[in-house]
């Protein structure tokens, strides 16, 4: 029997390295069919589960194979029914993310990245050191796990998936495509992408990429200002990918797809909550078709960033409405247990 250490993740392959192993132990290819079943379309966790297949193929997988499937650590609720989960990863570390109910749509919220690297000013995550991206499996588990606690909790399907969680996706971009297909694909949960939303503080030559292989879900961008000395003050990124690249990616990105852009957009008191920053920001949403949330500020602990007045966001909503952009403004949730935007830290 091999050591632990010594096994392959099972779901590091696909179907035909599968059935390269069965043939080459002496199994029949078809195995690999149903093995790949029960891993993606019915999540199994154990092999013991696997219970169309003999003991003695059962075996055989356990020997040369683990699962290395997340498991939620600690589960809050916040008293508005958003679910937070520490989940904790096969090599120990920790990971955050969320379930958020309302009555039209049950939201998952995942992340891509253990940490962030991207230092953004506001956002508790960016405060971690970014340790490692994860794996397809690992951001597939997540939805998984959601999915469940969907079923279990509140007996309700979930019908949305953000990647507003920790980490930015495209500096993840072939593990986090890879579980998004797996997530879409009738092998797998069968969801469908129209109802998946990848948020990105904007990466120009990502998004780019996206528009170039054909994506199907839909594009969210952490905007926050459209003005570059106050957008880089906030998001240092914006000092080496400025708005104007920006924008370039996102016509580029709308000529291929013809999807609408969603802006995320955060007022604070004193640093964009003048006409002047509204004016702006309709200026770039004029550039491609667009929406914009307006999203209430979640408190880190900072006191450099206050939430702008009510009124404030009235002034914005009515300066982009007049001009036919579609404007919500979004009210967090999960904030008395640290679920809300921007507050993914594992205090926990």
């Amino acid at each position: 029997m091999k050591d632990v250490a010594e096994k392959r993740d099972i779901r590091k392959l696909d179907l035909e390295a599968l059935k390269s192993f069965f043939i080459e132990n002496g199994d029949k290819a078809y195995r690999a069919q149903q093995v790949y079943e029960w891993l993606w379309k019915k999540s199994s966790k154990d092999f013991e589960q696997m219970t169309n297949l003999s003991v003695e193929t059962r075996g055989m997988l356990k020997e040369h194979f683990v699962i290395n499937h997340i498991h939620v650590d600690k589960m809050q609720r916040s008293v508005d029914g958003t679910i937070k989960n520490a989940v904790k990863l096969h090599d120990g570390l920790i990971v955050e993310s969320v379930l958020i109910p309302n009555e039209k749509r049950m939201t998952a919220c995942v992340s891509s990245q253990v940490g962030c690297s991207l230092d953004c000013t506001f956002c508790a995550t960016a405060r971690l050191k970014r340790m490692r991206n994860l794996n397809p499996d690992e951001i597939y588990d997540q939805v998984v796990a959601i999915k469940e606690q969907c079923d279990l909790i509140y007996g309700r399907p979930l019908t949305n998936i953000v990647f507003m969680g920790m980490g930015e996706p495209l500096l993840n971009y072939s593990n986090v495509i890879e579980a998004i297909d797996k997530i879409t694909s009738h092998k797998g949960l069968n969801m469908a992408a129209r109802r998946i939303t990848l948020s990105t503080v904007g990466l120009s030559k990502m998004i780019k990429k996206l528009a170039d292989d054909k994506v199907k879900f839909n594009l969210a961008v952490s905007l926050h200002s459209a003005i570059n000395k106050t957008r880089s003050s906030l998001m240092p990124i914006n000092e080496k990918n400025s708005l104007e690249e920006l924008s370039e990616a996102l016509e580029y990105w709308y000529s291929k797809t013809k999807k609408k852009v969603t802006y995320e957009y955060v007022v604070w008191k004193g640093i964009n909550d003048t006409r002047t920053d509204a004016e702006a920001l309709l200026e770039f949403c004029k550039k491609v078709p667009s929406k914009v949330n307006l999203i209430e500020y979640n408190a880190i602990g900072d006191e450099n960033f206050q939430q702008a007045e009510e009124e404030v966001l009235d002034m914005y909503k009515d300066v982009l409405e007049k001009h036919g952009i579609t404007t919500r403004i979004r009210k967090s949730r999960g904030k008395d247990i640290d679920a809300a935007c921007g507050q993914l830290a594992n205090r926990s």
